[in-house]
């Protein structure tokens, strides 16, 4: 037996946002005149001569992010300060003036095609060191980086536009102060224009899309409740309601999903003295189950030295990070389960266990059943202490709540709940044996369930803490 699929409900992701929320994690690299004079934020004066890494090499760093299990690189290739890590042709104020004279951006984005990684980058709109900063001439410099990046450097999956971009109070070239409005000097719509033209696949990244919101910190954490939809009136690069950004707004009027950024670093730039504070393998733990496990994706910054490479120590951090994945998430304990509901949808749709990952099979209900239940019976009694659950994401975001429950004494006691699903939930909790789970659903249409995994493994303390 088979039936129709559900109707779509609510906002709906584009292709592009499918695809980039599949990546669900990717690096940043911040490496500028920063690194050298150990700011985080240049006045745009520097001396291009002090951009002088000694041993530079985009297939190490490439090779770190790979390593970790990042799926990308968004390359920061023009900070504040206006120092351009390729060699544009419209400005002197790059890397073409320094002892390197070698295309960073370029180089980086071959590493990442050896590495197998996606390339993305960031294009500051904020420029400390440009003397028309503030004029409409600016926008007209703007532009046509933008439009290097997206045509000299191959395909693109990401383009950040930082919300630090020169609004009223903010210093701009020289050093001066210049105050602009944020919302319309840049002409947002005809700017991201260009990437739409020349890089339709890539998605937008700033406080307000178009494609991917900013989640409102750089610690590393979603909501515990986090939507990928959100009123999208009033949000623009620069400005945007931080009380909603972490959690999202239900129904919303645009699919916006979260964006996670954090660094390896107390900084953004690489610095000596952090060196002994390199986030642990326990700590990005805690960092992924609070953004992937939030439905978030994560983009983790990996800062190079003045060598021009991954530090040691955050290297063996990343391998560490991954092992601990690795081995969390090796056995998926649900496997083998026999799955069944009082009501399905059909053979087609109700696919069970055989809730794969895949954006083909999903597991739902009839249109008029929102409350929904899902049973798993385990060949024998099974052992965990990890669920992950996926919606089926082309259908839009359906269910509002989920609760686990475990079989014991002849009843049902629930031993996990949540909110938001969405790509991806993650929710760990004290170890559980069971002949058989229970999956309850609630929702105003019924599910699309694509994941429900169970996994029994070592959970570092700071995910629980």
């Amino acid at each position: 037996m088979s039936a129709a699929a559900p109707a779509p409900y609510g906002p709906l992701p584009s292709a592009r946002q499918l695809a980039w929320h599949e990546r669900a994690l990717y690096a940043f690299v911040h490496f500028s005149p920063n690194t050298f004079t150990d700011k985080e934020w240049g006045f745009g004066d520097e001396d291009p001569a002090i951009y002088r890494p000694t041993a530079f090499d985009a297939d190490q760093i490439a090779a770190a992010a790979a390593d970790a299990g990042l799926r990308g690189i968004v390359l920061t290739c023009k900070h504040h300060d206006g120092f351009c890590l390729w060699p544009s042709r419209f400005t002197e104020h790059s890397v073409k003036n320094s002892p390197l004279r070698l295309d960073v951006v370029r180089a980086t984005a071959d590493a990442c095609g050896r590495a197998g990684l996606d390339f993305g980058t960031y294009l500051s709109p904020w420029d400390r060191n440009h003397a028309a900063y503030g004029t409409p001439t600016y926008i007209d410099y703007y532009r046509a980086q933008l439009r290097e990046l997206m045509t000299e450097y191959g395909q693109i999956f990401e383009v950040w536009f930082d919300g630090a971009n020169g609004g009223d109070g903010w210093y701009g070239g020289a050093n001066e102060r210049r105050s602009i409005d944020n919302r319309t000097y840049y002409d947002w719509p005809n700017t991201w224009s260009i990437v739409r033209e020349l890089q339709p696949e890539a998605c937008l990244f700033s406080d307000g899309g178009p494609d991917i919101r900013w989640v409102g910190n750089e610690s590393g954490f979603a909501g515990e409740t986090c939507w990928a939809t959100i009123n999208n009136d009033g949000h623009y690069p620069g400005a945007a309601r931080n009380d909603v950004l972490g959690g999202g707004e239900r129904p919303g009027t645009h699919w916006l999903p979260a964006e996670v950024d954090v660094s390896i670093r107390p900084g953004w730039f690489y610095h000596a003295h952090e060196d002994d504070q390199v986030r642990s393998a326990g700590n990005l733990m805690r960092i992924y189950f609070e953004s992937v496990g939030r439905g978030a994706n994560l983009i983790l910054n990996l800062p190079p030295d003045r060598r021009g490479l991954i530090h040691e120590i955050d290297v063996a951090n990343l391998k560490a990070w991954k092992a601990t994945r690795d081995k969390l998430f090796a056995v998926d304990v649900a496997q083998g389960a026999q799955a069944s509901t009082p009501v399905g949808r059909g053979r087609a749709f109700a696919a069970g266990h055989a809730l794969d990952g895949s954006r083909q099979t999903y597991w739902s209900t009839p249109d008029d059943v929102t409350d929904a239940e899902l049973v798993l019976d385990f060949p024998q009694p099974a052992k965990f202490n990890v669920a992950r659950l996926r919606e089926h994401l082309p259908l839009g975001q359906r269910i509002d709540s989920f609760a686990l429950d475990r079989w014991e004494g002849g009843h049902w006691i629930e031993f996990a709940s949540g909110t938001s699903i969405g790509n991806c939930r993650l929710t760990c909790f004290a170890p559980v044996t069971t002949p058989k789970i229970r999956l309850r659903t609630r929702g105003p249409v019924c599910p699309a369930l694509r994941e429900l995994s169970l996994f029994h493994g070592d959970v570092p303390s700071e995910v629980t803490a």
